[in-house]
């Protein structure tokens, strides 16, 4: 994270760079590996934030829980069949992504 930025600044823009979006449309994106799937009891604008501030202890912890991680094929799969519609929020070169209920977010 730029030191010049505070984290409430941070979490304010993230939010404002968190859209929904459809899974067809992340297809180049996942070819790619840029796609990170986000367990949906975690808050996707703190992975964001913790991306953006290169935490690597706090991904690792995740990732060993599998909380984050990669994109399973079979889910990648599920998802393409009802192109299914997702929280993205772009931590380039990465684009985190989190089914959840369109309502429970910020």
């Amino acid at each position: 994270m730029p030191a010049d930025i505070s984290r409430d600044e941070l979490l304010t823009k993230l939010n404002l760079e968190t859209s929904l979006i459809n899974w067809h449309d992340l297809q180049t994106y996942y070819a790619r590996g840029h796609v990170v799937r986000v367990a949906s009891d975690l808050d996707l604008l703190d992975v964001a934030a913790e991306l953006a501030a290169d935490n690597k202890e706090r991904f690792e912890h995740w990732m060993k829980e599998n909380r984050i991680g990669d994109v399973p094929p079979d889910m990648a799969q599920a998802w393409y069949d009802r192109n299914a519609e997702l929280w993205a929020v772009v931590v380039a070169p990465w684009v985190l992504v989190q089914d959840r209920p369109s309502n429970d977010l910020h």
